[in-house]
């Protein structure tokens, strides 16, 4: 197993050190961890403990992350390590998030091969918070970029500017979680940073394909969907928003939310973006791309399949205009 020196941390006092890679700035005294468990004090040395160390390994259509307008169609190897930088009550993946479970170690350049075994065109760091697992990621990019591999993060988006400008060079596509637009919620319930989340948005949207997920929880963040809808589109109107549905889990006290809610938030959103889906329920026609310029269908999907209908040399066949999508 590789010992990977961490990066981005400086030496508080004496052996004392802070970790720079996400906004909560962990103070880590000798032989301790910081909140992600992913970032250890080994003698007055950061170290990435996590590095390599797998908790998950599965091969998924790639709308399951959600990605639509990225390589619609193709597989994903999906992979995640253990631990995560927030602490959302109602994790969905709070196992590994949240709990420290077995692990496997994976050599960087054998998860690459790992997924041209599996015909697989991209890997995706996903499930727990990939962030945690910055080094590992750096290095992977290595033997995928001489592999033609992509790599994908779905992410919570609390990292702090350098890194994320050293990953945007290596990460073809995110989708981010934009959790609420409660500044107060961000810090208090989810132990997050709203600011944050948005910078990375609109940072990560400049240099590479980037979706959004918003879980919609009622009584956290239902009365959110205009403001977020309406701050999306004014970085840029391309970028597609997925509204999931949430389910109770962990005994968060908030009922499941309701199909009236989805579809009200759907054509709220769709006011603002060119690109608005549903996730975790079915609403006819919620899942499908349409053209923002003519109506055209586009991409039909029912549940994790799809079917491209209504594209032509990366155009839309009704009107020639070049579509949003990665093909």
């Amino acid at each position: 197993m590789k010992k990977r020196k961490a990066e981005y941390w400086k030496v508080e006092s004496g052996n004392t050190l802070k970790c720079n890679l996400c906004p909560h700035h962990c103070v880590i005294s000798p032989g301790e961890e910081g909140m992600c468990w992913a970032r250890k004090n080994e003698d007055g040395t950061l170290y990435a403990a996590n590095y390599g160390k797998t908790t998950s390994l599965a091969v998924d259509p790639i709308e399951k992350k959600p990605l639509f307008h990225f390589r619609p169609g193709s597989s994903i190897l999906s992979v995640a390590p253990n631990g995560c930088n927030m602490r959302c009550p109602f994790c969905q993946n709070y196992t590994i998030s949240a709990r420290k479970v077995p692990t496997r170690y994976i050599e960087p350049e054998e998860l690459v091969e790992l997924a041209k075994h599996y015909n697989s065109p991209s890997i995706a760091f996903t499930y727990s918070e990939p962030i945690i697992w910055f080094e590992y990621i750096m290095d992977v990019a290595r033997y995928a970029e001489a592999r033609g591999i992509d790599l994908i993060m779905v992410s919570n988006g609390l990292i702090s500017p350098e890194p994320l400008n050293d990953l945007v060079r290596v990460v073809s596509a995110m989708n981010i979680d934009l959790k609420s637009m409660n500044e107060e919620y961000y810090r208090k319930v989810l132990k997050g940073d709203l600011s944050t989340t948005l910078r990375t948005i609109e940072q990560a949207s400049k240099k590479i394909h980037v979706e959004v997920t918003n879980l919609l929880i009622p009584g956290d963040n239902d009365e959110d969907i205009e403001e977020l809808s309406k701050w999306l589109s004014s970085v840029d109107k391309t970028i597609p928003l997925h509204i999931s549905r949430y389910f109770p889990y962990l005994g968060y006290e908030r009922p499941q939310t309701p199909m009236s809610m989805l579809q009200e938030s759907f054509e709220i959103a769709k006011h603002y973006l060119y690109y608005v889906f549903i996730g975790n329920a079915s609403i006819t026609g919620a899942e499908n791309t349409y053209c923002p310029e003519c109506g055209n269908l586009l991409i039909e999907r029912t549940g994790f399949s799809m079917r491209i209908v209504g594209i032509e040399k990366e155009s839309c066949k009704s009107c020639g205009r070049k579509v949003d999508i990665v093909l």
